[in-house]
């Protein structure tokens, strides 16, 4: 009985981990802090003095990245630049989850040789967990590229549904928002001149554009960040193959990962 009760109380929360991940590249998984996390690694090592540039992939959900990610990945990997992240569940973006990512962090930088700045890589609901974690450790990012990412609790996936990951009602998430909404939370990155690339839809009806991307561009620029956003005409939120095979958003990425210097 008292398992079934931790197991409950895990799901409640949100934060229940997957066990026997594929991936769509070969790599490896473990666990931190009782959850999946999964680093593919280039096959050649970094240049002498110079620790892995890698990208941190969210959401890894059981199946995710999926096999549609692999052109996009592999372009990656071919240019020495190392995959990660972590299944932390449906945590929306809360402070649980983003414990969840420091211990991540800790664990690839001090143990697996990576970058102290990563590459932050969100795709639809991965952006409130890349967005929340970016917002509170800025020096560790280099860049945020996101692929239709959520950027808005109330957009998506709405307060009432999301309040139990953060241990509060939809009320108390409502009145304390602005500590947890990524589109409130971009001053910290702004300053400290992370760059940002998004592709959206303008058809998308589950996370909007203009709810999302869009303020998200508008914010970023009255702030003095630096964004691209790229509209992609008559695509909502799908499995489009064109979202995982973008050149613009990985040459991006590429551009911002290969030149880290420690």
């Amino acid at each position: 009985m008292k398992r079934l009760v931790i197991c409950l109380t895990i799901t409640l929360l949100g934060l229940g981990s997957s066990q026997g991940k594929r991936l769509p590249l070969s790599g490896k998984t473990f666990e931190v802090g009782g959850h999946t996390a999964f680093l593919i690694m280039p096959g050649k090592p970094p240049p002498a003095g110079e620790l892995r540039p890698w990208v941190w992939y969210a959401p890894t959900l059981p199946g995710l990245p999926g096999k549609e990610e692999k052109w996009m990945l592999t372009r990656f990997i071919e240019n020495g630049v190392a995959i990660a992240g972590i299944d932390v569940g449906e945590s929306y973006g809360s402070p649980e989850g983003r414990r969840l990512y420091t211990a991540l962090y800790r664990t690839l930088t001090k143990d697996h040789g990576l970058s102290s700045r990563a590459c932050l890589l969100g795709r639809s609901r991965g952006g409130l967990m890349l967005y929340n974690w970016a917002a509170e450790n800025p020096a560790k990012v280099a860049c945020i590229a996101g692929i239709y990412p959520v950027c808005n609790l109330a957009s998506w996936p709405g307060l009432a549904k999301c309040s139990k990951a953060y241990g509060l009602s939809p009320q108390g998430l409502a009145e304390s928002l602005k500590d947890h909404n990524p589109i409130d939370r971009l001053a910290p990155l702004a300053k400290a001149q992370v760059p940002i690339f998004h592709i959206h839809g303008d058809k998308d009806r589950v996370v909007p554009l203009q709810a999302n991307s869009g303020i998200v561009s508008q914010r970023y620029a009255k702030l003095g960040g630096s964004m691209t956003l790229k509209i992609m005409k008559n695509q909502g939120h799908n499995m489009w193959s064109g979202w995982f095979q973008d050149e613009d958003l990985v040459a991006f990425i590429l551009q911002h990962a290969t030149r880290l210097k420690e």
